[in-house]
């Protein structure tokens, strides 16, 4: 195969990665909304433009947090997602996948597996949004079909990569979705919106070691079929 010269942007989607880990210096409200707006060139089934997104920073943020990790903490049990993120029961290859990642995350950061309490503070971390200055909740019109999905994937590829083309970094989060029901009560969402996800954003702590987790991409070859004839 020929050697393609990559362009700025193949290098800033090489370049993205999930963060777990954020300084605190607040993100420019302008810049937020330019990155929003920049997502929201995302292609949609007809033009729908199924999303919808709850930014939150300062006060509004530590509300959010404060109660989720309160639930997580006292009654993780009551709390499930309104849609289905990992299959049940888990199969391969994506299995040994999901597993390789958790391994690969907590041997950095020296959590051992049988180390329930550490595993539980890290897990914490997410409904802290890794300590972001700031925070989505993305809701999607629980009406909508699946094809709706697909076009906010498109959108969330969209804005993570026009934060980090601004220097900043994401994580998206689908494990907000489990705590829907306080979300929707400290947000006073309306009825037909489903929690989808959220997703962290700020300025990457670079000395934090999970922050050099890497993870692998199978080859083209493993997931492109190419027909000529």
């Amino acid at each position: 195969m020929s050697t393609i010269e990559s362009s700025p942007i193949d290098t800033v989607i090489a370049s993205r990665q999930s963060i777990r880990a954020y300084k605190k210096d607040p993100v420019p409200a302008g810049l937020i909304e330019h990155v929003l707006d920049m997502a929201s060139r995302a292609p949609s089934a007809t033009n729908m433009q199924p999303w919808k997104v709850y930014v939150l920073t300062g006060n509004a943020l530590k509300r959010l947090t404060d109660a989720v990790c309160t639930a997580f903490d006292n009654e993780p049990e009551k709390h499930q997602p309104e849609y289905s993120y990992y299959p049940d029961p888990p199969f391969e290859p994506y299995l040994s996948r999901r597993r390789k990642v958790g391994q690969d995350m907590y041997s950095l950061i020296g959590i051992a597996r049988e180390d329930h309490v550490k595993r539980h503070q890290q897990q914490r971390r997410n409904f802290e949004f890794f300590g972001a200055p700031a925070g989505f909740i993305f809701t999607i019109d629980r009406k909508l079909p699946c094809v709706n999905f697909i076009d906010y994937g498109a959108f969330f590829e969209n804005l993570m990569l026009s934060a980090k083309s601004h220097g900043l970094d994401t994580c998206l989060q689908a494990f907000w979705s489990d705590y829907h029901l306080i979300i929707r009560e400290q947000l006073s969402l309306p009825a037909e919106e489903m929690v989808l996800a959220g997703m962290a954003i700020g300025y990457a702590a670079t000395d934090a070691p999970i922050n050099r987790l890497a993870t692998d991409r199978e080859p083209v070859s493993a997931f492109a079929t190419f027909l000529d004839k």
